[in-house]
């Protein structure tokens, strides 16, 4: 009876506030508006940890908002499309920032299919209640002028028909300074990361205050 009682004791005075306290701190979170970025290496901090990545430096800089970085090295359109929906059913985003299309264009995807995955993620985020912000990409020439210009244009083409936004090229000024890049020539360093969200910063909090 004496165990009994001090374990009821301890549950009251210990343990019962501080679950109190869990599920007050999992209610405010939950209630953060959140930002989901959709990306590949460039937004999954590929070669550094996720904590140097330009994603997690917007998540210092937007304190009061919930960034979800669901990035993942290598990802393409196509594989995208199928995690979206999953994606904002588990976290009812605010805002979806979409950096994708650089493996798209380094394998030769068909533009008609990749234009069409772009605005099919785009129709599902803001059926789901969410704008959408394209990041977009640039591939080398080497791929011939009209593919080149054809998957260029996409994002703005993409964002007439849905009404998404359209940012900045996020490697615009990097990806041609060997300083800023990593060895392999394709993916920025850690010292290009402030960069890139100083690049993508003002879209985003323009999209931000206005929603």
């Amino acid at each position: 009876m004496i165990m009994q009682s001090f374990l009821y004791r301890f549950i009251r005075t210990r343990v019962a506030p501080g679950l109190l306290w869990l599920c007050l701190a999992l209610a405010a979170q939950a209630e953060e508006p959140g930002i989901l970025v959709l990306g590949d290496s460039i937004s999954a901090a590929y070669g550094m940890s996720l904590e140097e990545g330009w994603v997690a430096l917007m998540a210092r800089r937007l304190e009061e908002y919930r960034v979800i970085n669901a990035s993942i090295s290598g990802e393409t359109s196509e594989g995208a499309l199928r995690r979206l929906p999953e994606l904002l059913q588990q976290h009812s985003p605010r805002w979806v920032i979409i950096e994708l299309g650089g493996n798209d264009g380094l394998r030769g995807y068909p533009i008609g299919r990749f234009r069409d995955n772009l605005e099919t993620m785009v129709t599902l985020s803001r059926e789901s209640g969410a704008g959408v912000i394209l990041l977009p990409m640039e591939i080398p020439p080497n791929y011939g002028a009209r593919y080149t210009r054809d998957f260029r244009d996409s994002y703005t083409l993409v964002a007439r028909q849905t009404g998404a936004l359209v940012g900045p090229f996020i490697l615009e000024g990097i990806a041609t300074n060997p300083e800023l890049m990593q060895a392999d020539g394709i993916h920025p360093a850690v010292a290009a990361q402030p960069m890139m969200l100083e690049k993508v910063l003002p879209t985003v909090i323009q999209a931000l205050e206005g929603s």
